[in-house]
């Protein structure tokens, strides 16, 4: 891609509402524009990276067998009704009606279509286990919305759902998904700890929030720095090394504030060894067993010729917010760079452009043309601007590696730099050979 092909509005100053660093660099940049409160369209450089998170989270699903379907984002009021959340679920829900009057919603989560897709399509326990999930937008008209994608009314996310025949196998759901979740953040280059959370009325003790450390997180969280040594590596993609995986991250003190209780942590958790800071989250996961099979009447036929109510549970990751949760890990000092698996190009060529002297310019080129036939997503800047300003634009952007063709070039050899680190002297086989890498 051309830069001067690609729409990034870059802007100078700082936009007087963004208060977080995400907010001020996905303006700034051109990735989002504000249609109206909490709702934003999403540019090309930002729907970039928000799409290869989006595959990262496809990819993690589908490796523990969860399937992928996609339900719509206006439902029908019935089958709310029929769960009893219509009315308690408050002012988030939008309410509408089509032109024959027939109460509809823009819906904010799907626990209870997923319900009735369920079991209007199984019958039997044979068919069971099942895992179920969409990559779909969701709507919660939040009353302040703020911080950008962090905490808008639109946004875009995956919610996952299992469908068991017993407590004892819906937990076995429940460790595939903790697993992949945990995979997932590491693909994203984010250290995510998971976290006991609030249960509610349903008890037990599966429910886990996924919270990375960030200085502008609106939650407060204590965390005992040894859950940070438990290593992926060491589990199979066994029941029995699944759920010893998610007891050894729970034997770690690990709670947001909501949790916090002092006595507990300086007890459980030595001085030394205490994490308080803020973090973000990312990710929840939670069984909530016959919660909606009840009221909904979703049984299916037991081994035994009788009838069950199936055990259930959801797993919801903001494929939007992670864009947001990434800038806030990773931007620091007016740079930006993005996760290799997220970037929204491999590499950027930075010529040193000049109207008397185009060599520069046609070095780029070829660079570029070469690196196309390897299939590495380049963008060239052929922008005629000086160059301290394309370095201080292109370290907003953040593509991690640079091509530089300036005073420093040789022949054909340029200089090659991964953001914020010493550039070197290469050739572009050794370039391509690095990127490759």
């Amino acid at each position: 891609m051309l830069l001067s092909k690609l729409l990034i509005p870059i802007t100078k100053d700082l936009p007087a509402d963004a208060k977080i660093k995400s907010h001020q660099l996905m303006l700034r940049t051109g990735m989002i524009r504000q249609s109206s409160a909490g709702i934003y369209s999403w540019l090309p450089l930002g729907f970039k990276v928000m799409k290869k998170i989006e595959q990262i989270v496809r990819e993690e699903q589908n490796k523990i067998g969860a399937q992928e379907m996609l339900m719509p984002t206006i439902q029908s009021a019935d089958i709310w009704k029929e769960s009893g959340r219509y009315d308690d679920y408050g002012e988030e829900m939008l309410r509408i009606k089509d032109r024959q009057g027939r109460e509809m919603l823009y819906g904010p989560t799907n626990e209870e279509l997923i319900t009735e897709i369920f079991r209007s399509s199984v019958k039997s326990y044979k068919s069971l286990p099942q895992m179920l999930y969409h990559i779909q937008w969701k709507f919660r008209d939040e009353v302040r919305p703020r911080f950008g994608v962090m905490r808008c009314r639109e946004f875009f996310m995956k919610d996952a759902y299992s469908f068991d025949t017993d407590e004892n196998s819906a937990k076995k759901s429940y460790n595939k998904m903790f697993f992949a979740y945990l995979n997932t953040f590491k693909r994203l280059d984010l250290q995510a700890i998971p976290m006991a959370a609030d249960t509610g009325p349903i008890g037990g003790d599966l429910s886990h929030e996924f919270v990375i450390l960030a200085e502008t997180g609106e939650s407060k969280i204590y965390a005992d720095k040894k859950i940070f040594e438990v290593n992926l590596k060491n589990f199979k993609f066994d029941d029995k090394s699944l759920e010893k995986m998610r007891k050894d991250f729970s034997s770690f003190y690990a709670v947001t504030d909501d949790k916090y209780k002092k006595d507990e942590f300086d007890k459980n958790v030595n001085k030394s060894n205490q994490i308080i800071t803020k973090g973000i989250e990312v990710g929840h996961i939670f069984y909530f067993g016959d919660k909606y099979s009840k009221p909904l009447n979703c049984f299916v036929d037991t081994k035994e010729g009788k009838k069950d109510l199936v055990k259930m549970g959801s797993y919801g990751i903001g494929v939007s917010r992670l864009v947001g949760a990434i800038i806030e890990a990773k931007y620091n000092n007016e740079i930006m760079k993005w996760p290799k698996a997220v970037s929204p190009f491999d590499v950027v060529i930075i010529p040193s452009i000049s109207k008397n002297n185009n060599e520069n310019m046609v070095k780029a080129s070829k660079i570029y043309d070469e690196l196309k036939k390897q299939n590495v997503d380049a963008l060239l800047d052929d922008v005629d601007e000086n160059m301290s300003i394309k370095f201080k634009k292109h370290d907003l952007i953040g593509v991690p590696f640079q091509i530089i063709l300036g005073s420093k070039s040789k022949e054909n050899k340029f200089e090659f730099k991964e953001v914020n680190q010493e550039a070197k002297i290469l050739s572009l086989e050794e370039i391509k050979r690095k990127l490759k890498k």
